[in-house]
């Protein structure tokens, strides 16, 4: 990853949160709970998952760039979004976690030097390492995806609603 990549990559993880909130702002609670199916989230569920990985990035990437042979601990996203209260919190309050932390994660990663990108960590699901610049990657891209998928959700949610009228 070349220094204007990384540059890139960042502008794109820094302006994820404030795509979110406005995809979010205003919705009622209806279309915030809304599920397309039993084992699918919605969208309250993928803000809580936003506001968590943006915590487990920041730790994974602080363990690649502080620690001696650092091993990743695998998480299971469904797990978390069942176990840890997701749409018990209010949208605007995991917004403000996932665009706090995001923050605070892209600062960091500003101060990097390139040679910081290749520092790794060993993932034992992957088998491999993973490098510092694989998930500055992963956060310009993740946000985006959600992004989209809060959109479909929206849509599906107000599609539902419509149906159901007499």
């Amino acid at each position: 990853m070349t220094q204007a990549e990384l540059k890139k990559q960042l502008e794109a993880a820094e302006k994820s949160p404030k795509e979110i909130a406005a995809a979010v702002s205003g919705l009622p609670d209806k279309t915030l709970r809304y599920k397309p199916g039993p084992d699918k989230w919605c969208i309250l569920e993928i803000l809580g998952h936003l506001a968590d990985m943006e915590v487990l990035y920041a730790y994974r990437i602080r363990q690649m760039l502080a620690d001696k042979k650092p091993v990743i601990a695998p998480i299971d996203q469904n797990d978390w979004a069942r176990h840890l209260g997701y749409t018990e919190t209010p949208a605007a309050e995991l917004v403000a976690l996932y665009g706090l932390n995001r923050h605070a994660n892209v600062r960091l990663l500003q101060r990097l030097k390139i040679f910081d990108l290749e520092k790794s960590a060993y993932h034992p699901e992957l088998k491999t390492n993973v490098t510092v610049a694989e998930y500055i990657e992963k956060m310009g891209t993740h946000g985006a995806s959600h992004l989209e998928q809060i959109e479909r959700l929206k849509n599906e949610a107000g599609k539902s609603s419509t149906s159901n009228v007499h």
